[in-house]
């Protein structure tokens, strides 16, 4: 199942993405709009950005969890045909698991159904993730469920930790890191998935698809629990790597969540849901006023805010169900740096 990048220099790769949506066109739109509004002072609403965020409810890791995926990224206005020839990398999130905490890890059935869903759509599809708590990332895959699933799907798997890296320019700076660096199966991926659990988390409030990137910088350079991104500012390094990402899509296994001291000691929460979306921080925002928090109050949400997209719920556009319609606040930690988070 191991995958082994082709060697390369540190020559970014030109690819043609024209077809969908361009991370440098999105954040060189969204710079300039910023400075030109600063300027002029007209921050008018209409201006800034808005986006698509799905919501389906009474979801089962046994149902028909493909045709949900699809139905939500066609409303959320994703084209079939931009995948057609394109890498999809798919990123879980496998942080710690144990097969006494399921509720942890994204489960299995979620990862078949993204895979599905991308290869009928014409993609080249694998799976990647650089575990933050153990160096054996065999283990990892082990202990969740998931290394079963790509045997019996017959999908690559890349360990992110120990893969060959190259820099590239922080396009964030957010945080005080001149550079970043990402694996080879990163660099390469026309699109990125992130497929997160839906947490809480006890520095900074929850976890979902922007925080579980953290998942696609190498231990063998961060370190782990991936220290060397705590030092320069969980919230700064969450919107830096989302800021200099390839393209990404957002699909949240909602189903069995965890609430309480997460992200790994939490307890379980069954929810039910499936969350869909391209813009990952009106999905995460969407996501925090299911839990009950608000957006923006957590803080890589507050820095990503009308820049990496919106927040605001008055510019996201709710697909499928309402998320007042399945709102149930979670249960956080009661310490200090947490207590300004409910809504």
């Amino acid at each position: 199942m191991s995958k082994t990048s082709p060697q390369s220099d540190s020559t970014p790769k030109k690819t043609n993405r024209q077809a969908g949506p361009s991370r440098r066109a999105i954040l060189a739109a969204g710079g300039a709009t910023a400075v030109g509004l600063a300027g002029l002072g007209l921050a008018r609403q209409e201006w800034l950005p808005t986006a698509e965020t799905f919501i389906a409810c009474h979801q089962r890791y046994d149902g028909p969890l493909a045709q949900t995926m699809r139905d939500g990224l066609r409303s959320c206005e994703v084209q079939p045909a931009w995948f057609r020839g394109k890498r999809v990398l798919l990123k879980p999130n496998l942080v710690e698991p144990t097969r006494q905490i399921p509720h942890m890890t994204t489960h299995p059935a979620v990862i078949l159904a993204a895979a599905e869903v991308f290869r009928g759509w014409g993609a080249s599809v694998s799976v990647g993730e650089a575990p933050g708590h153990l160096r054996d990332t065999q283990m990892a895959l082990a202990e969740s469920g998931v290394g079963e699933a790509l045997r019996a799907g017959n999908l690559s798997f890349a360990d992110l930790n120990y893969e060959r890296v190259d820099a590239r320019s922080n396009r964030g700076r957010r945080s005080t890191l001149k550079e970043i660096f990402f694996p080879q199966s990163v660099l390469e991926a026309d699109y990125i998935v992130s497929l997160p659990k839906m947490k809480t988390h006890h520095w900074v409030g929850m976890t979902c698809s922007m925080k579980n990137f953290y998942g696609v910088l190498p231990g063998i350079k961060y370190g782990w629990p991936k220290n060397v991104l705590h030092q320069h500012g969980i919230p700064q390094t969450v919107v830096d790597i989302m800021a200099t990402l390839p393209p990404s899509l957002a699909i949240v296994d909602g189903i069995d969540c965890m609430e309480g001291d997460g992200p790994i000691m939490g307890s379980l929460k069954p929810m039910g849901l499936i969350l869909v979306g391209r813009n990952l921080p009106a999905v995460d925002a969407t996501v925090a006023r299911i839990m009950g928090l608000e957006p923006a109050r957590v803080s890589y949400l507050k820095l990503a805010a009308d820049w990496l997209g919106p927040i605001d719920e008055r510019r996201i556009s709710q697909r499928g169900e309402r998320w007042q319609s399945v709102a149930s606040p979670f249960e956080i930690l009661d310490v200090e740096h947490l207590r300004g988070l409910r809504a």
